[in-house]
């Protein structure tokens, strides 16, 4: 599998100025393959394809005297924009006509050179390349110091040269990783995500929302009030600006030290990892919004599922929709509505339940019976044969006087 090492980049001043040339070079490139295609499209001409488009933006703009500048910085960064506008118009596509899955994809739009956030890419072709002192070596830039986490388990094939909102460099390297399985464990578990708690596992282990954003939230708006009084334009204003950048970026710097250390130790520890599918997107939208962000379950269940590859392990999401938090674990039955502000419930058969513990236990158990499921009907090689039964039972047909949904019902679901 391919993965992407991070590492932090110093480069000099001089190094500085070349990575701005090449950003603002990649940049107009980009626009200006976007602005052609446009162009043609409002004109009623046909799609400019890739080859002809590559030769209009760089290869003829290159002799002309207004982008004659597009020659100081290497031919690969142009090519590597212009590749990616032509992704993008591809997954824009794919989206409209229904071959894409998952929410759609809207249009290329044009690079603004005040993004405080500036990437650029290098393929192999570029020969880029890390140097015995353990610098990285990239054409028409130099030798750029690199502070080494750890070292690549093999050669990368590619480099993206990414300059962040607070200043900072970084340089993000794709390598092939071979799996590197775990000892097998016994342990499974579900897991159920909320901002009550981070996450409550099927053990009964609960882990804490640090709210890392929420702790930082006084001291960010202290410093967002001082760049609100700096004249704009001004190199005040600049330096608070990049203030302001700095902390959010040792707030998501902090979040993601922490999804890495919990991910990595789930996946350690259990054998088969279940996760509710949540609707952050929705959720995002609701009064719960800072508490969602804040908590970054998007990239936490992400981790988990390629840890879970990598290390071995079985992971597993189910439906967003399933009720875990108000089905009884021990009896099976179905409890009526149930506000956020329920944490424990006693069900009718006697049992008392942790609402989060509990949810932990029917993710498990969903999780389980939908791959009994599928080794039913599917055989080892994947293939459908007769036999199979549905094992989770089947849902119930609604009455007249149940059919339709609430308003607000889907609006909170899944922050339990």
């Amino acid at each position: 599998m391919r993965l992407r090492y991070n590492t932090r980049l110093y480069p000099s001043a001089g190094q500085r100025q070349a990575l701005a040339r090449a950003f603002g070079c990649a940049r107009m490139v980009f626009n200006d393959g976007l602005r052609a295609r446009q162009e043609a499209h409002a004109a009623g001409l046909p799609y400019i394809s890739d080859g002809e488009l590559a030769k209009r933006v760089i290869t003829q703009a290159k002799k002309t005297p207004e982008r004659a500048w597009l020659g100081e910085v290497s031919a690969a960064v142009l090519q590597q924009a212009l590749a990616d506008l032509n992704a993008a118009y591809r997954n824009f596509f794919a989206s409209i006509t229904g071959k894409r899955k998952g929410r759609k994809v809207a249009a290329p739009r044009y690079r603004s050179k005040r993004d405080n956030h500036q990437a650029i890419r290098f393929t192999k072709n570029a020969r880029f390349c890390v140097t015995a002192g353990g610098k990285l070596r990239l054409p028409k830039i130099g030798d750029v110091p690199v502070r080494w986490s750890r070292a690549l388990p093999s050669e990368p094939s590619s480099v993206t040269v990414v300059m962040d909102a607070a200043g900072r460099y970084f340089a993000s390297f794709v390598v092939q990783v071979a799996e590197r399985p775990l000892p097998a464990v016994d342990a499974e578990t579900g897991v159920d995500l909320g901002l009550g708690h981070f996450a409550v596992l099927t053990g009964g282990r609960k882990i804490d929302a640090p709210r890392f954003l929420r702790r930082a939230e006084k001291k960010i708006k202290r410093l967002q009030r001082a760049l609100s009084r700096k004249q704009k334009g001004s190199n005040n204003r600049a330096k608070a600006r990049r203030a302001v950048a700095r902390q959010h970026a040792k707030v998501a710097d902090a979040r993601r030290e922490f999804h890495h250390r919990e991910s990595t130790k789930i996946i350690r520890e259990n054998q088969t990892v279940v996760v509710e599918d949540l609707a952050v997107a929705g959720l995002a939208r609701t009064r719960l919004a800072r508490s969602v962000h804040d908590a970054g379950w998007s990239a936490f269940v992400g981790m988990l599922e390629y840890k879970a590859a990598l290390y071995g392990r079985a992971f597993h999401r189910i439906d967003r929709w399933f009720p875990s938090s108000k089905l009884c674990s021990a009896c099976g039955a179905l409890a009526g509505s149930m506000p956020l502000g329920v944490r424990s419930w006693t069900c009718p058969c006697g049992a008392v339940h942790d609402r989060d513990v509990n949810a932990a236990i029917n993710i498990l158990a969903a999780g389980r019976a939908e791959r009994l499921n599928a080794s039913h009907t599917r055989g080892r090689d994947g293939g459908c044969r007769p036999g199979g039964g549905q094992v989770r039972p089947p849902l119930a047909v609604a009455r007249p006087s149940e059919a339709g949904s609430h308003r607000g019902a889907a609006c909170t679901r899944g922050t339990d």
